[in-house]
């Protein structure tokens, strides 16, 4: 059997957006998302239902993480048992308080990708040098995109439902045109300039299998590379893609061998900010009850300063 290729040949034919806003800039393709694209956005508020795409965090049930990490830890410092030990400290008026404190990866939550996060051929995003990376990210961090904020028309793309399941199967793909079909189907269209948000049922089934069984046989279902679909991205200026799993492509391209190709092809070549384990369940069942499937999408990770990520909790308001 033939070896994988390597991924800069692989992509040797892929397009770029480096350098069309400018030398310096670290958002890429959130550059789309321009004020008129944001005001036609607020025209898909309907009923003013609101969603949060966050799943949660520190869940006794266990936090979905990418294989090798951990999920967040929270741990107490202060509550109601330091007074009754008599080691609380003393306010006047007699207040008593609680305060905690959290440990978890930037990336061990729904959250954005920096454009800085994954790379190749030592350039990352925009032609940065990936020397750029060590001890932080001093370019194509998750702070330009905190700071800049991600407003927009979001269409769902029920992919799950869309092939009659519950879940997508383990290692099961989808291209462009199955998210095309899916549009069709619900009775919407995909615009220009539109945040994607992709649902397989891949993170609610984390919480309905064991954990030797969701990370058993650890091929997520997903966006597979091909020319064609890279150029439809790049064609259709898609800012921002959601999804829920925890790496927003099938994690082994089928054809090829690489491991995570669109990482590279999409958010380090076009500048497409990546949003991963987002909860979609609710807002999906909703869509399908009410057949509106465009809303706008509001989101803002934490502005971690040089981080390769950061923790969202996504706004859906329909």
């Amino acid at each position: 059997m033939a070896a994988e290729p390597d991924v800069k040949e692989l992509l040797k034919n892929s397009p770029r957006n480096w350098g069309k806003w400018g030398p310096n800039d670290e958002v890429g393709s959130l550059n789309y998302l321009t004020p008129d694209v944001v005001v036609k956005a607020a025209a898909n508020i309907k009923s003013g239902k609101v969603f949060t795409l966050q799943v949660k965090m520190a869940n006794p049930e266990g936090d979905p993480v990418w294989p090798g990490r951990s999920g967040a830890t929270r741990i107490n410092v202060m509550d109601e048992g330091h007074y009754v030990a008599g080691k609380g400290p003393h306010f006047a008026g007699g207040a008593h308080y609680a305060d905690d404190y959290m440990t978890f990866f930037l990336q061990g939550s729904t959250q954005y990708d920096a454009l800085g996060h994954v790379w190749y051929d030592d350039q990352i995003w925009n032609g940065y040098d990936s020397k750029t990376t060590i001890g932080g990210l001093s370019k194509a961090s998750i702070l330009p995109i905190a700071e800049k904020g991600v407003v927009g028309r979001g269409v769902l793309l029920d992919m799950a439902r869309f092939r009659g399941k519950e879940c997508l199967d383990v290692a099961e793909t989808f291209t462009h045109e199955d998210l095309l079909a899916c549009a069709k189907k619900q009775g919407c269209d995909i615009q220009k300039r539109d945040i994607l948000i992709v649902r397989t049922g891949w993170i609610a089934k984390f919480y309905k299998v064991t954990r030797e069984e969701f990370y058993g046989n650890f091929v997520e279902p997903g966006l597979t590379h091909s020319d064609a679909l890279v150029n439809w991205f790049h064609d259709m200026e898609i800012p921002n893609l959601v999804t829920d799993t925890i790496a927003n492509e099938v994690t082994v391209d089928p054809v090829s061998g690489v491991v995570l190709p669109l990482h590279n092809a999409l958010m380090r070549n076009l500048g497409v900010t990546l949003t991963e384990i987002a909860w979609l369940d609710d807002l999906a069942a909703d869509c399908a009850a009410d057949g509106q499937y465009t809303f706008m999408y509001a989101a803002a990770p934490l502005k971690v300063v040089n981080g390769t990520g950061a923790p969202v909790n996504p706004i859906v308001i329909k």
